[in-house]
């Protein structure tokens, strides 16, 4: 006969790992430094769990996962709102570093959510540097934002702190770039996705250490991850205004930056943009559908390991702009759309 199945749930607090079980209901906490998380791992051993789920907590949870990982358990690190969100369909209201655990082992039980390979040390690191990065930048947008209405005397003060962050920003920056030019597999899969008209260096590590599924997943599945697949909102007869939302924020953000740029020197995405303001479509609506496009071409180039290819991403426009299509519509914006004669052949991939 097999052996019975366990599951876990372990929260991850400041000072302590509380720990819950089912089907059996057997609780714990051990003290959250080196010799707490050896009594935790040496008696989950002991019971060789099914599955073990934490929640994300800021990078906290990283000492116990990779604990848990060398000795080959099955560990998953959730979203806190998914596991927040099965603890308040049970009842309990209230919020416990116990309960918590217990909400988590539920997790465990009812949902499994599939195992997934951690990321290695080194690339941990530098999943750390860009998250350093994008805290530096948010600073130094902070304190451009406050130099314009702050008193003469603080203005030297806020000055010399913007030199101070983008010098830090360029150290962060030369770092990143050693660190991945080093690397022969990091370094094509970057000159890979720098190939595209609208793609940067920070686009392309993002994509690197951010999105590491790029490649491995449908279209679909990875526009849900990312945020910005239109998702439906219909109850019975009423159909409601799809919109996007969750994902990846920082992922999501960065795309927008690049897909700014890739509308205007992209030309296959610049001649989609225009195709659709043309047809009515609201700027925002135009560029997001501009987003999930170009995440979809790097999807197939980096799945394919295909560098770009302007003339062989295109089929026949689905919507010709032509002066019969375009004539109903230039009253409505008050301008003269002007036709790019190779937009026929650009459409969705």
């Amino acid at each position: 006969m097999s052996a019975p199945q366990c599951f876990v749930g372990i929260d991850v607090a400041k000072a302590q790992l509380d720990m819950a079980l089912r089907p059996t209901g057997e609780r714990g906490a051990v003290a959250k430094d080196d010799a707490g998380i050896a009594t935790l791992v040496a008696r989950l051993q002991a019971v060789q769990p099914t599955l073990m789920v934490l929640k994300a907590t800021g990078g906290d949870q990283r000492a116990v996962v990779a604990a848990l990982a060398v000795i080959g358990l099955p560990v998953v690190v959730v979203n806190p709102r998914h596991a927040r969100d099965v603890a308040n369909a049970t009842g309990p209201l209230a919020q416990t570093d116990a309960l918590e655990a217990r909400a988590l082992a539920h997790v465990a039980e009812a949902v499994r959510p599939p195992p997934r390979p951690l990321p290695d040390a080194q690339t941990d690191e530098l999943r750390a540097l860009l998250a350093r990065r994008r805290h530096l930048v948010a600073m130094r947008t902070a304190e451009q934002n406050r130099l314009g209405s702050a008193p003469p005397r603080l203005q030297t003060d806020i000055q010399a702190h913007i030199i101070w962050l983008n010098t830090r920003l360029a150290a962060l920056d030369d770092d990143l770039d050693t660190t991945l030019r080093a690397s022969p597999v990091w370094r094509e899969r970057e000159e890979l996705l720098r190939s595209v008209p609208g793609i940067g260096p920070v686009w392309a590590r993002t994509l690197r250490l951010d999105l590491p599924e790029l490649g491995t997943l449908s279209r679909q599945r990875l526009a849900a991850l990312v945020g910005v697949a239109p998702l439906n909102r219909d109850r019975g007869t009423l159909r409601g205004r799809r919109t996007i939302w969750g994902g990846r924020a920082p992922v999501r953000a960065t795309l927008y930056m690049s897909t700014l740029v890739a509308v205007r020197y992209n030309p296959v995405l610049k001649a989609f943009y225009e195709r659709l303001r043309i047809t009515g479509k609201a700027a925002k609506v135009a560029l997001t559908a501009c987003m999930r496009k170009l995440l979809t071409i790097l999807n197939a180039m980096v799945k394919h390991h295909t560098p770009w290819q302007p003339q062989g991403c295109s089929v026949h426009s689905q919507v010709p702009l032509t002066i019969k299509t375009v004539a109903p519509l230039v009253p409505r914006f008050g301008f003269q759309p002007r036709l790019t004669p190779s937009a026929d052949h650009y459409t969705h991939l």
